[in-house]
């Protein structure tokens, strides 16, 4: 299985990631991607980007060696309420906006049922995709919040870096993936790459959605196409932003 738009890819403005713009988008080319999403992690985290990051993305080209380029944001969930960290103004602006726990900005973490943080995200109209969302120390009701996101028109993320950063996700990756082929809800596969040798590097994710014979129609990030259709059922237009 070929998918050729990645919609989770960090850059320098991540200082715990290591390539440029450029760097990445030389190596989607050369690996014959269509399309990466620049998604670098908001302001809550320790080493993210500042808002003024995510305000001068309109500097990017669209297409640099041959690869269009989306802007995008990797926000923090930072409560049990849902709140992120970035405001409407820039999430208006930008064509993927992913949504995130990360332990270092979570004041809630240790919390044993999450889901009330994912359910205001789920509802939230300016996010488009909940990412590694596997962890064991985030649980939550997946059977509910999976029925929220094909309401509310969200993809569920499978993240090919928990399979060997977050090995203790692996089982409820799975248990997300089986809900969503049963329930017949989109999701992304993605690298949530931090150097550019790993973009389009799914294949962990890929084998296990393989061993639970995953369909492909559903892997709405499997083309630039299949993504921005989605996106357009949705009411969202894709590259409305930018020079």
């Amino acid at each position: 299985m070929k998918i050729l738009f990645d919609t989770h890819t960090h850059t320098l403005a991540s200082t715990h990631a290591y390539s440029t713009v450029m760097e990445n988008a030389k190596y989607a080319s050369e690996i014959g991607m269509e399309a990466i999403a620049v998604t670098d992690h908001a302001p809550a985290i320790p080493d993210g980007a500042h808002e003024w990051h995510f305000l001068n993305l309109k500097a990017l080209p669209r297409e640099i060696y041959g690869v269009k380029i989306l802007y995008g944001a990797e926000v923090n969930i930072v409560d049990l309420e849902g709140n992120i960290d970035l405001g409407e103004d820039i999430l208006k602006k930008l064509d993927v906006v992913n949504a995130s726990i990360h332990r270092p900005c979570y004041k809630d973490f240790g919390a044993k049922d999450n889901t009330s943080a994912y359910l205001a995200v789920v509802q939230n109209p300016l996010i488009d995709v909940i990412c590694h969302s596997g962890s064991p120390d985030m649980a939550y009701d997946y059977e509910r919040i999976i029925d929220l996101a094909k309401k509310n028109h969200k993809l569920m993320e499978i993240n090919n870096h928990s399979f060997f950063m977050r090995k203790s996700s692996i089982p409820n990756c799975k248990k997300i993936a089986e809900i969503c082929k049963e329930k017949e809800v989109g999701i992304v596969v993605s690298s949530d790459a931090h150097i550019a040798f790993e973009i389009g590097d799914y294949n962990y994710a890929l084998d296990m959605l393989k061993e639970i014979s995953f369909p492909e129609k559903l892997i709405m990030n499997r083309s630039l196409k299949a993504y921005e259709d989605f996106m357009a059922e949705k009411g969202k237009k894709l590259f409305q932003w930018g020079y």
